[in-house]
């Protein structure tokens, strides 16, 4: 797994975890203010993204491998005080992390992600059904990547301005062949269909771990209310249901990936959040 680590080590760590389709640049607006603000930066790649290797065997990105391989990394940081910032399945692979080791952790920071396990059967979009379909996905996602091209490209961007060649060429380079993208083609299968099941089971542990350890902690939520994945009312039905004192930033030019769309605003607030 590759991470970046900057900033004073005495600083604050601020830990910031991406999900798909997506990897530690991501987060690159968020680093060197924070830096510049004396925190300790730390950004992961999960396994089959980023700068991490890719091996191309589908067992290996199941959610709780990704959780287990986090935790290696961070505990043997050996932080304290740490705020965790989650953006899509960062959140459950962040957030879990926070949960076994509350007295690590001193701030939740929700960017547009989910822990809360479904509270009856889902009725899922066709375009989930077909990349969660081995045989369509694997075309869909592998072969064309269309996670990319129709996803964090156009539907779930707002400011598409903004992605320049360059960016694009940054979020396509570590999957340049089908073999690369096996991660981006598991996470979509391990998207609950309801409340039953393996990985609603382990949502609602990490989200009652939340209530249990960091009701009355600091909580921040930016979120990106033009998303066509996560619902607006997610922030109101789960998320300040778990934190009911936390501050709310909705970010009306944002989709599902905020820290592209809008990260001058997210900044100072997340500075000011950090600060107190």
């Amino acid at each position: 797994m590759h991470y970046v680590d900057e900033g004073p080590r005495d600083g604050r760590p601020v830990v910031m975890v991406h999900g798909n389709v997506t990897w530690g640049y991501l987060f690159r607006h968020l680093i060197p203010p924070l830096v510049d603000a004396g925190h300790r930066a730390i950004v992961p790649d999960l396994l089959g993204f980023g700068r991490s290797d890719k091996p191309a065997r589908d067992e290996l990105y199941t959610v709780e491998r990704h959780i287990e391989r986090l935790d290696a990394l961070l505990e043997s940081l050996d932080l304290g005080n740490a705020a965790v910032l989650a953006n899509d399945w960062g959140g459950p692979v962040g957030f879990a992390w926070a949960v076994r080791h509350p007295e690590r952790v001193g701030g939740i920071v929700v960017t547009n992600t989910f822990v809360h396990r479904p509270p009856r059967r889902l009725k899922h979009p066709l375009p989930l059904r077909l990349v969660r379909n081995p045989v369509t996905g694997y075309v869909l996602v592998q072969w064309v990547d269309i996670l990319k091209r129709a996803v964090l490209f156009k539907s779930d961007i707002v400011h598409r301005e903004r992605l320049t060649p360059t960016v694009k060429a940054a979020y396509r380079a570590p999957h340049p062949t089908p073999k690369s993208r096996t991660a981006m083609a598991v996470f979509p299968r391990e998207v609950p269909q309801g409340p039953d099941g393996r990985v609603p089971e382990l949502l609602g542990e990490i989200s009652g771990g939340l209530a249990e350890h960091f009701r009355d902690s600091p909580a921040l939520i930016f979120w990106g209310t033009r998303d066509t994945i996560l619902r607006e009312s997610m922030v109101e039905e789960d998320w300040l249901r778990t934190f009911p004192d936390a501050k709310v930033v909705l970010l009306r030019e944002s989709g599902h990936y905020p820290t592209e769309d809008e990260p001058e605003k997210i900044v100072p607030v997340l500075l000011e959040f950090l600060a107190g």
